[in-house]
């Protein structure tokens, strides 16, 4: 069958547009808190949470693993939300083949972990518990503000435009901790405010170092 010109019907747009690593990051946040919800239960507070007053001891795992245990179902989709939202551009740039998804994965921790221990320093020997992943999605937040502010490239970290989205940004967290609350938290619980600061701060730093390593891994495949 023959469809006369100008009526070829428009090529349907796939739904989701979100590069893979985004998307694999989603499911590991959800997995681990079917895990934790399902097979550990309160359990996985203290085996994995994050406590200042913990680092002081040689709990350094902790950095890491608190990243992937939530407070409840709410404090997981915000984060979820907040991870495919802006960790798409981020795995844009660094790439979807090559070094760019185990950099992409590797950023993700490694503002967490900054997040975290940014927040040891502040409250050091602190008896208070850190869970979420946060501090990573912040870190996402400011590497995706460099990458909007450059319209898909990375602009400089000085640039006026990055410079006010980054403190719109710390603005808000400091509202936050002001308030101290949050719709994706329980009574009793607070939102680590700083942590999300430093995390900012981290992605808004590290992107540029991420992407060379991506960029340097792609031209030593090729």
């Amino acid at each position: 069958m023959t469809i006369p010109e100008g009526e070829i019907p428009p090529r349907r747009e796939p739904v989701f547009k979100a590069p893979w690593p985004s998307m694999t990051l989603v499911g590991a946040l959800l997995g681990a808190y079917a895990l934790q919800v399902f097979v550990l239960g309160e359990a996985a507070y203290q085996a994995f949470g994050f406590s200042p007053a913990g680092l002081e001891t040689g709990g350094w795992p902790g950095l890491f693993t608190a990243l992937f245990v939530h407070g409840n179902l709410a404090h997981v989709l915000m984060n979820t939300a907040g991870a495919l939202a802006f960790g798409a551009p981020v795995a844009r740039l660094l790439g979807v083949r090559g070094l760019g998804p185990v950099v992409f994965f590797a950023f993700f921790l490694v503002c967490g972990a900054l997040a975290n221990y940014g927040f040891a320093r502040l409250h050091p020997g602190a008896d208070v518990l850190l869970v979420g992943a946060s501090g990573s999605v912040f870190g996402l937040i400011g590497a995706a503000t460099r990458i909007l502010a450059g319209r898909g490239g990375l602009a400089p970290v000085f640039a006026p435009r990055v410079l006010a989205m980054t403190a719109a940004w710390i603005g808000l967290n400091l509202v936050v901790g002001l308030l101290g609350a949050s719709p994706g938290l329980d009574a009793g619980q607070a939102v680590a405010w700083e942590a999300h600061v430093f995390g900012f701060l981290a992605g808004l730093l590290l992107i540029g170092p991420a992407v060379w390593i991506a960029r340097r891994g792609q031209g030593a495949r090729a």
